[in-house]
């Protein structure tokens, strides 16, 4: 059953309805977690709406428009497999495009719902030289009707912080051409603004819009005194708010100095994009609109194949520095760690993805995203097919597989070159900008010298070179350097170089104190940085590449691993072994110290070889180094020993090496020998001379002794494991082999299995030994190959054959077996069918149903059981042809079902079932009647032909053609009794003729149609009657007296006492005469009842009555009935009890 179940989302404006009480575990509704957002677009431009759902199993998702259908000439509904990100894009935006937009995203469990808008704004439609025109001040000569104007409010918010020096490239983007209406609208609007910006914020000033930096990132700034220290300020980008960190590297931080604030935005890509606002305890503040350039990849990520264990690297190139890219594996977002190494160039424009120690698992689609632009490639990593190596964890390879090399290194210096041009190119044009008609005069400053290119944050090693770089605009310029606000010269550690418009600051040799803030003033300006001395874990280079070796060590030894480092402290030290840590224990110790630490693994094992690593970290980084310990165990035990052949001076043994042979040389091999009965096994060759070849003959043996032989390998480490015994042997000379066996024969059968047994064949001496098993061989008739039903021989004299085909023609035979071979095999006389002793078919069911009734429309089913062998044939017919199509017959190997669906009128037969076999064959039949209620007969006529007798006729029930065991009932009332009485029964005619009818009575007469369904509804006859001739009667009557009959009233029957539970119905009654007829009052407690509604009071032929439908306790008391006419009054007075009813009665 479907419920609507309403959920709240995480994500405000989603709705989502669930659509089951209760969703399986594993499984979820849709939801959205990136919500399409409302968007204004200009004419002419593409827009694009875009969402990100989940759901288990994946939701469905279908876009929809208020008004309108989404036509593919008008719009495109595309997923990015990548991201998981559906799209609704709108090229070519229209005015007919604006509308309400909804995304579904529905899946079995439930649907989310979401909506949008989108605002289209009207195209400029001059030319750049008409704009200038409409855009100066002028009247026109003939007054125009005034228009009204919309305008997004986009716009508005953009001018109130925007400069005067941009109006003119705001107007052009929002289409408006009216300068003079603009401004007049645009003061009345800051007037409104100023106003309320005065209730949180006492000065506001400096607001510089957003832009981009070289270093990927986009900042705004603007200084405000706030009223309240305590005010909360908003973030919001196209009206949706924004979380952001105060002093943090986040996507969106707040950086606070004094009473200037500056918001930045890290890893700036195509999504942020849009209008950015402060707000103060909601009053905006200050707009500004961030456009970040189109950034397409210039070389894409390309397919990778790796080995196990190798490194794989994905590298591309864009066209445009960004910060941070989303990598993606399998549809799934990666982040810098010990299995993902992801770095950017210091262009910000070659972008690399390293999977380290690349495992069969990590294959996959690996994708880079920098929002509407994505690329992707495959990695394929082949697996390690070295059969030594099988269930054992490879070593790690140093090598790499993928990267662009050279050609992406130059690729990446190209557009970098290009970007510095285009830079170079725009930062000229803005120092001269040429207009056609100016809305100001143009002014040209010289900007003097400026800073092209500033100085960066760097993080240096210690003991390692560091260089601060910064670029001005002039050679012939001479600044200086500040650390921390100190002015620094010139030392052996410390030196400048001027090398043309570069100004660079060289630290030789990096100490910690040579951290800070510095900075370089030249003209009048100033570029500054930060300077991070670190001082990472760095391991001895000499130790290393001697750790790197790998340690052999035999099984049951100790092994020692040391490596020396330095670095800041606290370190953080880490062995481990095959990926999982070490911790001490009694085999294990770890020494640490600030300078060195070693493991010392005691006793090793097979199980502690493998991959050995030791990992320091401190809050600078992490250094690792690896190697590998390899403890050469003891070889497993031999396999697939067995006896060659056996004679009673002499066994010949032979097996195969073990598969683990301990990481070593196999040196030999060790053969013992046991007796059948003993535990002691005995050694065969020496322990000092182990023997070289897989096979040894052993001479050490007694004839007629039973003997079991196993075998161990020898290594460096030592003998192993030995084999499993083998199986047992005599030492004696070759047998003959047995005779035929006698009386094979068959003891049972069945469709899939047959049983045979036989005698165990006689022993010959010299010419037939005795037999020791036996093989049961089976082949069918159209084969002419033999093949053995059991692997190994059988000691007993039987055998069941199993999954036999059924009905099938086999052969079958016998061969009996010892240490000399097999015997001459022995044959059934004639073939064998598969399938049980011939039974002749026969019903199993106790009650067989030999006539079935049924309703048209209603399912008839029969169901029978039988037995047979071979399976009997299984027929079935109607009326002796065969079943109509409709007529379903399923059948089994004992039981047969015959059925139909909906049985109509033409189904009512005699079905016959025939069940034939070699053996013989059995019948049973049913007369299945498909009928339904009769329909009434018709008009029913009435005559009189002999007195004293009526002959009743009627037409004929409509069904009496189609049912052959309609029949009908007659009945008859006559108006003395007054009871229908049947007649007749089972006529199968429409006349009848009732006799004994009496004149002077008054006859109706019905008559129903019956079937083996029921009885119809019955058709009556009119009235018949006989009128009787009465003679006439006089009767002469003497003259009687006036007799008067008056009399008082007087109770003939009086009141009774009465005990009513409550809530129970009262009724009493009591018998009054007299004459005239007495008036009767009731009273209760002397007031009178007669007009209470409560009781319903009767007085019928001297029968006076009182019925209180529902007695309460005021029911309680004296109750008198007064009777009195002319003549006197009499009084008759009862008791009512009103008893309380029982709880729970």
């Amino acid at each position: 059953m479907e419920v609507n179940i309403k959920k709240r989302s995480r994500v405000p404006g989603v709705m989502i309805t669930q659509f089951v009480e209760e969703v399986p575990a594993g499984m979820s509704t849709p939801d959205f977690t990136r919500k399409p957002i409302a968007l204004t677009i200009q004419e002419g431009k593409l827009g694009i709406f875009k969402a990100v759902v989940t759901g288990i199993p994946e939701p469905t998702v279908t876009w929809v428009r208020k008004s309108g259908e989404l036509d593919e000439d008008n719009y495109r509904m595309v997923r990015d497999a990548s991201s998981g990100e559906y799209q609704l894009q709108i090229p070519d935006i229209s005015g007919d495009h604006a509308d309400t937009y909804k995304c579904f995203a529905t899946n079995e469990y439930g649907k989310a719902i979401v909506t949008a808008a989108l605002n289209v704004i009207e195209a400029i439609r001059e030319t750049p030289e008409d704009l200038r025109k409409a855009l100066k001040n002028k009247v026109d000569n003939e007054p125009k009707a005034e228009v009204k104007r919309v305008v997004d409010d986009r716009f508005w918010e953009l001018l109130m912080s925007a400069d005067k020096k941009n109006y003119e490239k705001i107007c052009r983007e929002y289409g408006v051409t009216d300068f003079r209406w603009m401004l007049k609208k645009l003061n009345e609007k800051k007037l409104e603004r100023e106003h309320e910006q005065e209730k949180v914020v006492e000065r506001l000033c400096n607001l510089k819009p957003i832009e981009m930096k070289a270093n990927g990132e986009a900042e705004f700034e603007l200084e405000m005194s706030l009223r309240d220290a305590a005010s909360r300020i908003f973030l919001f980008k196209d009206g949706v708010m924004v979380p952001f960190d105060v002093e943090t590297e986040d996507k969106h931080a707040l950086r606070q100095v004094g009473k200037r604030f500056v918001f930045s935005i890290n890893g700036v890509s195509q999504e942020d994009a849009g209008l950015y606002q402060v707000e103060v305890d909601g009053v905006k503040i200050f707009s500004t609109d961030l456009k970040v350039p189109s950034v397409d990849f210039l070389v894409k990520i390309q397919d990778v194949k790796a080995e196990e264990r190798e490194d794989a690297v994905f590298q591309c190139v864009v066209s445009q520095p960004i910060k941070k890219m989303n990598w993606k594996g399998k549809n799934i977002s990666l982040e810098q760690g010990d299995k993902y190494d992801i770095t950017v160039s210091e262009d910000m424009l070659i972008h690399t993805l390293v999977v380290k120690d690349c495992l069969v698992f990590d294959k996959g689609i690996y994708a880079a995203d920098i929002g509407l632009k994505s690329c992707s490639a495959w990695l394929i990593v082949e697996a390690d097919n070295d059969p030594n190596s099988r269930g054992k964890k490879k070593a790690r390879k140093t090598t790499r597989a993928g990267g662009g090399g050279e050609e992406v290194l130059k690729i990446a210096e190209e557009q970098q070159a290009k970007l510095q041009k285009e830079r170079g190119e725009l930062i000229a044009k803005k120092k001269k900008r040429v207009r056609a008609g100016p809305l100001v005069p143009d002014t040209v400053i010289d900007p003097g010298v400026y800073f092209t290119s500033g100085l960066s944050d760097i993080s240096a090693i210690i003991d390692t070179e560091a260089e601060l770089v910064c670029r001005l605009s002039s050679e012939d310029c001479e600044g200086v350097w500040y650390k921390d606000g100190r002015e620094v010269t010139a030392t052996e550690e410390m030196c400048f170089v001027n090398d043309g418009t570069y100004r660079k600051l060289v630290l030789k040799n990096c100490k910690e104190e040579d951290a800070g803030k510095y900075r370089y003033e030249a003209d009048g300006r100033k570029t500054e940085a930060m300077l991070v001395v670190e001082d990472p874990p760095r391991l001895n280079q000499d130790d290393l590449a001697h750790f790197m070796k790998p340690v052999v060590v035999k099984t049951g030894k100790d092994a020692a691993f040391k490596l020396t480092f330095v670095g800041r402290k606290p370190l953080k030290i880490q062995w481990y072994n095959e990926d999982e840590e070490l911790l001490e224990d009694p085999h294990l110790r770890i020494e640490k110290s600030g300078s060195h630490s070693r493991l010392l693994l005691l006793k090793c094992n097979r199980k502690t070889r493998g991959e050995i690593k030791m990992k320091i970290k401190n809050e600078f980084g992490t250094a690792e180094a690896i190697t590998q310990l390899i403890v050469l165990a003891y070889p497993g035990p031999p396999t697939g020993l067995k006896v060659i052949s056996a004679f009673k001076d002499c066994i010949n043994l032979a097996w195969s090496a073990p598969s683990n042979t301990g990481r070593t040389n196999i040196l030999g091999y060790n053969v013992e020998k046991r007796k059948n009965g003993s535990n002691l096994w005995g050694p065969v060759n020496p322990p000092e001379e182990p023997i070289k070849e897989k096979k040894y003959a052993v001479k050490d043996v007694v004839e007629g002794i039973e003997y079991e032989f196993r075998v161990s390998a020898i290594n460096i480490s030592g003998a192993g494991e030995p084999s499993a015994p083998s199986e047992f042997v005599v030492a004696r000379d070759p047998k003959k082999p047995p005779g035929k066996v006698t009386d094979l024969k068959v003891t049972d059968s069945t469709y899939t299995t047959l049983s045979l047994s036989w005698t165990k064949p006689k022993e010959k001496e010299g010419v037939q030994d005795e037999a020791k098993g036996y093989f049961v061989e089976l082949r069918t008739a159209d084969n002419p190959e033999w093949g053995r039903c059991n692997s190994s021989a059988i000691i007993v004299n039987s055998f069941t054959i199993m999954g036999l085909k059924s009905m099938a023609m086999y052969w079958v035979r016998v061969v009996a077996t010892n240490e000399g071979g097999d015997s001459e095999p022995q044959e059934l006389d004639n073939h064998i069918i598969a399938m049980p002793p011939p039974v002749r078919p026969h019903f199993t069911d106790k009650k067989i149903k030999n006539f079935v009734v049924t309703r048209t429309g209603n399912s008839v089913r029969l169901n029978y059981n039988f037995k047979g062998s071979p399976k009997p044939t299984i027929t079935w017919l109607k009326d002796g042809l065969p079943v109509p199509k409709h007529v379903t017959v399923s059948n089994s190997d004992t039981s047969s079902q015959l059925m139909i669906a909906s049985s109509e009128r033409q189904d009512t037969g005699i079905y016959t079932l025939i069940l034939k076999n070699m053996v013989g064959q059995v019948t049973s039949s049913v007369e299945i009647r498909v009928t339904d209620d009769p329909k009434p007969p018709g008009p029913v006529e009435l005559e009189e032909n002999v007195s004293g007798t009526i002959t009743i006729a009627w037409t004929a029930s409509p069904d009496e053609k189609k049912d052959d065991r309609l029949h009908y009932t007659i009945s008859k009332r006559d108006s003395v009794k007054r009871t229908w009485q049947t007649v007749a029964d089972h006529l199968f005619n429409n006349k009848f003729t009732a006799v004994n009818i009496m004149p002077g009575r008054q006859y109706k007469f019905r008559v129903y149609a019956k079937n083996d369904m029921g009885t119809s509804k019955p058709s009556e006859s009119p009235t018949w009657e006989v009128k009787r001739e009465k003679e006439s009667f006089s009767l002469n009557l003497p003259d009687s007296k006036d007799c008067r009959f008056d009399a008082p009233p007087a109770f003939s029957v009086p009141l009774k006492m009465h005990n009513a539970p409550e809530s129970y119905e009262c009724y009493m009654s009591c018998a009054v005469t007299g004459n005239p007829k007495p008036y009767i009052t009731w009273y209760r407690n002397n007031v009178s009842l007669n007009t209470n509604a409560n009781y319903y009071i009767t007085n019928t032929c001297g029968v006076c009555s009182m019925a209180i439908l529902k007695v309460g306790p005021r029911d309680h008391g004296d109750y008198t009935v007064v009777a009195e006419n002319s003549l006197g009054r009499v009084e008759c007075s009862t008791k009512l009890v009103v008893k309380e009813s029982v709880a729970g009665s």
